[in-house]
């Protein structure tokens, strides 16, 4: 929290993968530091094109459903990395289960800290080059997991008094836009609210189409910059890739929609 009041940003949202852990002590530090901080979380879902992340912001964190689907998702990740290390050891590859627990300082361990902990051994130079070359879908060493449906993870942030937001579209691997649209739209009709338009990956170009796509559908504009420390290279807090720029404006809408949303309960 001190480095984003270094970076003079006026809200953050904590969305971790599949986990709400950290939200409350950021919350805490947040009002600390005068800085907002939105509850959240992203929740990984299952689609075979690509890789679908759905945002949850302005969760209840004590909502009992969600806590106890996100410990399912979480038990799926603890029985998928030692798989993925025993596959990169099949392959020659000198690394130790508790080599990737250190890269993750003791919290969540996930594919990035495996990622890094095959940087600093040598076997790659980055950790993009890790996930093309071991870890990514369709990579030697990777490990599918349990994922929820779109519409189940839609539902479980709804009912938790949150706002659903399709993360990152890029990752979808779709083939052109007609099909991304009909893809939001039937989401949309699920219960989707909001679209990521500003993200450190998406160029000139996807921003624009994205935005497009957010007011064709009525749905609420929102940014990240993605930042993981230095689990993602080159991306630093708020500014991404050091172009991005999300304004404040989309904080505070995002904000009204929740707000109206409780209000109708």
């Amino acid at each position: 929290m001190h480095y984003a009041k270094e970076k003079d940003l006026k809200a953050i949202a904590i969305t971790d993968h599949d986990t709400i852990e950290g939200n409350e002590e950021a919350i805490i530090e947040g009002r600390r530091e005068g800085i907002e901080v939105v509850p959240g979380v992203e929740i990984s879902v299952d689609y075979s094109p690509g890789t679908m992340h759905m945002l949850g912001y302005f969760i209840t964190l004590e909502d009992t459903t969600l806590g106890e689907k996100l410990n399912l998702l979480q038990d799926s990740r603890s029985d998928r990395n030692p798989k993925i290390v025993k596959k990169l050891n099949e392959m020659s590859l000198s690394l130790t289960y508790d080599e990737v627990v250190q890269e993750s300082g003791g919290g969540q361990i996930g594919r990035p800290h495996i990622a890094q902990a095959l940087v600093k051994k040598g076997y790659v130079k980055s950790i993009q080059e890790a996930f093309n070359k071991y870890l990514g879908k369709g990579a030697p060493a990777y490990i599918d997991k349990f994922r929820l449906s779109a519409e189940e993870a839609i539902t479980i942030i709804t009912n938790a008094g949150g706002i659903p937001v399709l993360a990152h579209p890029f990752t979808l691997n779709y083939n052109n836009s007609d099909e991304l649209d009909d893809l939001v739209e039937r989401l949309v009709e699920k219960g989707l609210e909001g679209l990521e338009v500003y993200y450190s990956e998406h160029d000139e170009r996807k921003t624009s189409h994205y935005h497009l796509l957010a007011k064709r559908y009525n749905l609420v504009i929102t940014g990240g910059s993605d930042f993981h420390g230095k689990n993602m290279q080159g991306i630093d807090l708020g500014t991404g890739r050091g172009n991005l720029k999300i304004p404040y404006i989309l904080f505070k809408r995002l904000r009204t929609l929740w707000e109206e949303k409780r209000n109708r309960c």
